[in-house]
């Protein structure tokens, strides 16, 4: 059994890797449509549309080719790489709009961005 650390995780705009990232997400749902017809005794249903979502926390970085990429209404490739890139490594990507970007800072903080962004292609899961 394979498992990894969330450290060893990173995430590319095409393929500059996005600097200083905290955090990420990325979940494929599959809409569903209920076939249940008389006389059934469980609903029963078929697989529908498919899509993805998914955001990213980061430390802000105005001179990071990636992050200057994520702006809200960009169409971007984005790869997710759970166990870091390693030649054998398995990855999400697929294709998304960036739907927002949000700028926080404190004055006992960093400046941190949360990115959000919205497939418009399937996520395919790819080897390194």
């Amino acid at each position: 059994m394979a498992i990894h650390k969330g450290s060893e995780g990173t995430v590319h705009v095409g393929t500059d890797a996005v600097a200083s990232i905290k955090s990420y997400s990325v979940e494929d749902t599959m809409d569903t449509i209920e076939v249940t017809t008389m006389g059934n005794t469980f609903r029963d249903y078929k697989t529908s549309l498919e899509s993805f979502s998914g955001s990213l926390d980061v430390f802000w970085d105005e001179v990071d080719t990636a992050q200057i990429a994520l702006q809200a209404g960009s169409e971007v490739t984005l790869k997710f790489y759970p166990e870091g890139t390693a030649s054998t490594a398995k990855y999400y990507s697929g294709t998304a709009i960036v739907t927002g970007v949000s700028i926080s800072a404190s004055f006992d903080g960093m400046v941190e961005a949360s990115i959000s962004v919205q497939g418009k292609s399937a996520l395919s899961l790819d080897t390194a």
